[in-house]
């Protein structure tokens, strides 16, 4: 049988996909004229966090991230042959860097509490949770809080969460 092939039927259609708009509240992104925003070499992951530098766009930097990538139509492309899904963003593509606004994003370390500010990991944009002001290894503070689970959710690792600005 083909991974091709439907494995399995869900109940419930899931809440969001990592990067998906979480409420239709005002939100605004990072200026950048037409074409000046691309994604550097090995592309930009969709749902993380984002540095741009010379207008070459990484889910790996230094200081605060410049943005959050959300999943916007058409910016993720599958590329990998016989892949059903992609989350990437390749070399040299437009990305847009949302600066507020509230989005869903995946826990990949702690589990998460609403009110917890959001870290940004240095090496690979993903997020984790944790107490304002803290210092985690490895991850930055950002501007962004912890404001929701989808229903039934916990806030545990692997899990979606709504992250947001505005407390």
């Amino acid at each position: 049988m083909s991974a091709g092939f439907q494995q399995t039927v869900n109940l419930q259609q899931a809440a969001a996909v990592a990067g998906d708009f979480a409420s239709t509240n005002p939100r605004s992104s990072f200026v950048g004229h037409e074409g000046t925003l691309v994604a550097d070499t090995a592309g930009v992951t969709v749902g993380r966090f984002a540095w741009a530098v010379a207008g070459k766009v990484s889910n790996a930097g230094t200081g605060k991230p410049t943005g959050f990538v959300a999943r916007e139509q058409g910016v993720a492309l599958i590329t990998t042959y016989l892949a059903e899904t992609s989350l990437t963003i390749p070399q040299g593509f437009g990305v847009t860097l949302q600066v507020t606004g509230d989005y869903w994003a995946a826990v990949t370390v702690a589990q998460a509490t609403v009110g917890n500010k959001v870290f940004a990991s240095l090496t690979d944009g993903t997020i984790q949770p944790g107490a304002a002001g803290a210092t985690v290894a490895g991850f930055i503070e950002t501007d962004f809080f912890v404001t929701g689970f989808p229903v039934g959710g916990t806030g545990a690792v692997g899990e979606l969460v709504v992250i947001s600005r505005v407390q």
